[in-house]
């Protein structure tokens, strides 16, 4: 089944969040646009470039009105210790969730089961709590917030817009489409 527009499935986990351990639920996903950041594993290569994009581009993203988490299947204690070891972790200021059953990563099925670990997937959940974005990785290639961010405003247009659609590299304030009989061909 397609998991795009599926409502997220339960789930309660503790994150490491502005020096606390805090406790994260589904419900903490709903009322407001929500990104679910997937990564492989703490301590690692690609992951620490990944974060720290997105990290920079999180305030943005808040005043958009969005929530950000990351994940992996390690502890929230592991979180702690990689963002107090690493300059570049060190500035993340969003909830880095720990998943050490795979319970939240196998939900959004980007477990690697063999490995214990999480592909690189990123999925962008509306208010509702569906799913709109749904963007998975193989594990040495890298994403772009900046793209994401593009992505996010776009979903949000839509949802404010209902009757029009986002063409290919729409950008805020960009035309959009209205779907309609008289486009059929003409585009």
């Amino acid at each position: 089944m397609a998991i795009i527009n599926q409502k997220i499935a339960p789930f309660a986990a503790t994150a490491y969040h502005n020096g606390e351990f805090v406790d994260v639920s589904d419900a903490d996903l709903k009322g407001k646009w929500s990104i679910v950041f997937f990564y492989p594993a703490d301590f690692t290569f690609v992951c620490p470039t990944e974060l720290g994009d997105l990290a920079d581009f999180y305030p943005q993203l808040q005043e958009m009105g969005v929530e950000v988490y990351s994940v992996s299947t390690d502890t929230h204690f592991t979180h702690k210790a990689w963002h107090d070891s690493s300059e570049t972790i060190g500035k993340i200021t969003y909830p880095m969730i720990g998943d050490p059953t795979g319970k939240i990563t196998r939900n959004f099925d980007v477990m690697i089961e063999e490995d214990g670990l999480a592909l690189r997937g990123t999925f962008v959940i509306n208010p509702e709590g569906e799913i709109k974005i749904a963007e998975i990785h193989d594990l040495g290639i890298g994403r772009s917030a900046k793209e994401l961010v593009r992505k996010v405003q776009a979903a949000q247009h839509i949802a404010a817009h209902p009757d029009e659609v986002c063409p290919a590299a729409w950008q805020p304030g960009g035309e959009t489409l209205a779907p309609s009989l008289d486009l059929v061909g003409k585009i």
